[in-house]
């Protein structure tokens, strides 16, 4: 019996980092096994510094032709030759698509609403991400159980991505019903991202 498929690793990154070490240990992380796509998720409104930190991660990503896109930051992805942008919640989906054109990739954050995410797809999103999957510090109790999960997968055609909180158990329950598994602290905090990386989820064969 064939292995069921795994969902594809869409990576994100610290809200902090330090451009003379994170580049590395991305490049490390994106040769160690397919991914397909960055997030760039910089906490500040430092323009220079986020625009530094995107042509670094842009010049490691697609070297290994894997997609990049930021967060928020829409004027910037033409700018820095970025894919594309991941908003914050559904609105401004349709301007974002306006303004980057449909090869662009526009995300967006739904966080555990079933609405949330029908409005993002109907205004043209790629992707709706939900989360977090378990109760976080920085959340406010909400959680995108399975349920809400296994009702997109069969109802939606729309790409979803699960984040926040993911645990191997998580991984493991929610990989059946999700496109995207979204990964960002699980790995980063660790000493080793990729020996993280391969914990949380799993090589297949």
């Amino acid at each position: 019996m064939a292995e069921p498929e795994q969902p594809q690793i869409y990576l994100i990154t610290p809200p902090e980092i330090e451009l003379s070490i994170f580049p590395a240990r991305l490049a490390r992380v994106l040769d160690s096994r397919p991914v397909a796509c960055v997030r760039l998720a910089l906490a500040g409104r430092d323009e220079d510094a986020i625009a530094r930190a995107a042509d670094a991660c842009r010049e490691v990503c697609h070297g290994r032709d894997v997609a990049l896109v930021i967060a928020d930051h829409l004027l910037l992805v033409e700018r820095h030759g970025l894919d594309g942008v991941h908003l914050g919640n559904s609105r401004g989906i349709r301007d974002a698509r306006k303004a980057l054109g449909e090869d662009a990739i526009v995300g967006a954050f739904c966080g555990a609403s079933r609405h949330e995410g029908i409005t993002a797809a109907e205004a043209g999103a790629d992707y709706a991400a939900f989360g977090p999957v378990s109760d976080t510090a920085l959340g406010d109790g909400t959680v995108a159980d399975r349920d809400l999960f296994e009702w997109w997968s069969e109802m939606i055609e729309v790409p979803v991505v699960a984040e926040g909180g993911l645990s191997p158990a998580l991984v493991e329950a929610l990989s059946p019903v999700t496109d995207f598994l979204a990964i960002g602290d699980e790995i980063w905090s660790a000493e080793d991202p990729v020996a993280a990386l391969d914990r949380l989820v799993p090589r297949l064969g």
